[in-house]
Order: C-alpha cells, then structure tokens, then sequence
C-alpha cells in the first residue's frame, strides 16, 4: 500500500502550499492536464459528426486524461509524491488572491477589483459594482473551497497521490469541456458527470467545514447549517451550492442571482434568498472563514492518514 500518503509527507505538502502557493513560473500538473485536453479534443474532434460520437469521443477523453493522472502520482518516491500533494492544494493562491480583490475594494479602485476578481472568477467582471464583486469573491471563495482545498486533500487521505491527481485532471477538464452549452454539451458529458461524482463527498464536507469554522468564528454556524441544508441542492450542480449555502447562512447573505459568463446572461438560483446584499465587510469574513475551513480539513485529513497508517 505504498502510494498512500505517510502523515510527514501530507504535512509537508500542505506547509509548503501555505508558504510557496502556486508559482506561476512553476511546471504546474494542472496546466499539463489543460493542454493533453486541447491536444486531445482537436485530435478527436475531427471524428464527431453527431450527439452520440460527441459523448464517445468526449468519454475517451476524460478517462485518458484522468489516467495520465493516475499515472503521474504512481511513482513510489517520497519527494515525487510531497511535490504533486503540494501542486493539488490551493490554500495560499486562492486566499492570496481573493485578497488582492478585497484589498482593491478597501482602496476604492473598483476598476482593480475587477480585474483581480477575473483572475479567480469565471464570470464577466467588467460591469460589476462594489456589492457585486463582493458577493462574487465569496462565491468563488466558497466553492474553490472545496474544489481547491477540502477535495484534493480528501482525495490524498483516501487513495494518496495518485487519486489526487486524478481529481485534478477530473476537475481541469470539467472547467475547459464540461459546460452544459454547446459546442460541449455531449463533448463534456462525460466530464462533467465525473466531476459531479469525484467532488460529491468533498463538497458536502465543504459545507460541514463551513458550519464548524463559522461556529469558531463566532459566526451564524445555527444559520449556515439551516440554509446549507435548505438551499444546498438548488444549484444546478449538485455540488457547487453547498459550500455556497453554507457560506451564506454563516454570513447572513443572499448569494447567487444575475451574472454574465462571455456576454451571455445567466441567474443562478438565489441561496439565502432573504440574507441581505454582500459587502466589503462580507467578503473580509469569508476569506478569514476559508483560511479556517482549510485549517480543519488539515487536520482531518492528517487524523485518517495518521489513523490508517496505524492500522
């Protein structure tokens, strides 16, 4: 059982992502598995002439890059596996860049927000005022929560490396090919569908996260549990409104509505419909709230590896 991850190595990966985050200059797996993707679907596009070869050349896809990412964690070495455990994690990026929106904000620059919120946030950001870049700062927060922090780290306590990897490649083709609009609403079937799967657990004990931070905190935890529970499932993802409604109850706010994603309008079901509007304050509560989340998921995850390597 050597690919699964010793609790000295799953410590010190993630003691490297607080301290290094993501290096844009470094060799990034994720940045690997995005290329094979656009490699792959010129390569088979060419084949698709309908919805059904569309799905068949779209699942040979997924299940290739998702293998050569199996692949890339299978080496038994102890400095190979901490470099790609560090590589799965997000913590730093992700709060290093929420940051910079916030900041941007609190010197009124909302031209700066804008540009920095684009960085993290799919939606178009060019329009949005103070209010609506807050409330898109704690729903990128929220959900990168678990696709950055809380999932990879599950993925590593319970399969180690190599389930990890394959979660990021799961996870970096559904963000390129797993849209519901075309060209990609059968190419990314496959995808998305295993996206929906690999993040299932981690996204419900994202919200879980979410509850138990907003308890330390001193935060509506009473009131993050309720909604999570209430609005958790109106999202058309199965996963994405967990963290989101548990976010929004321990906030106190209305998340979702109107957005644009490449000039083309889209309303999210409303979480926490009656919460009022986000503010700058909000979001300065959501970021430290995600620090803790990743905290706490450390911990547990540290606990099930010490745990298993016991047994």
């Amino acid at each position: 059982m050597g690919q699964y991850m010793t609790a000295t190595q799953l410590a010190i990966a993630y003691a490297l992502d607080l301290l290094v985050g993501d290096p844009e200059w470094f060799p990034h797996p994720v940045r690997f598995f995005g290329l094979l993707t656009r490699a792959g679907e010129r390569l088979l596009r060419p084949f698709t002439s309908g919805p059904t070869s569309e799905i068949l050349a779209g699942t040979a896809l997924t299940i290739s890059v998702a293998s050569v990412g199996w692949a890339l964690g299978r080496p038994n070495n102890s400095a190979w596996q901490v470099l790609l455990a560090w590589t799965a994690l997000a913590t730093r990026s992700l709060l290093d860049e929420a940051q910079a929106v916030i900041r941007a904000l609190e010197a009124g620059d909302l031209d700066l927000a804008r540009r920095q919120l684009s960085r993290i946030a799919g939606r178009d950001t060019a329009n949005l005022d103070a209010t609506e870049i807050s409330r898109a700062a704690i729903e990128t927060l929220a959900e990168s929560a678990c696709d950055g922090i809380v999932a990879p780290l599950f993925w590593l306590a319970a399969g180690g490396v190599p389930c990890a990897m394959s979660y990021k490649a799961i996870n970096t083709l559904d963000s390129m090919i797993g849209h519901p609009e075309p060209p990609y609403r059968c190419f990314g079937r496959a995808a998305a569908r295993l996206d929906d799967a690999a993040s299932f657990i981690p996204a419900r004990l994202t919200g879980l996260c979410i509850v138990t931070a907003a308890r330390f905190q001193g935060l509506d935890a009473e009131g993050a549990q309720r909604i999570w529970l209430r609005d958790g499932d109106r999202h058309a993802s199965p996963n994405a409104g967990q963290s989101e409604a548990a976010i929004a109850g321990a906030l106190g706010v209305q998340l979702g509505g109107p957005s644009s994603y490449d000039g083309d309008p889209h309303h999210a079901p409303l979480l926490y419909a009656e919460g009022r509007p986000a503010s700058l304050r909000d979001a300065k509560s959501a970021l430290s709230l995600i620090a803790l989340v990743s905290v706490i998921a450390f911990g547990a995850a540290l606990l099930v590896v010490a745990g298993g390597r016991r047994r």
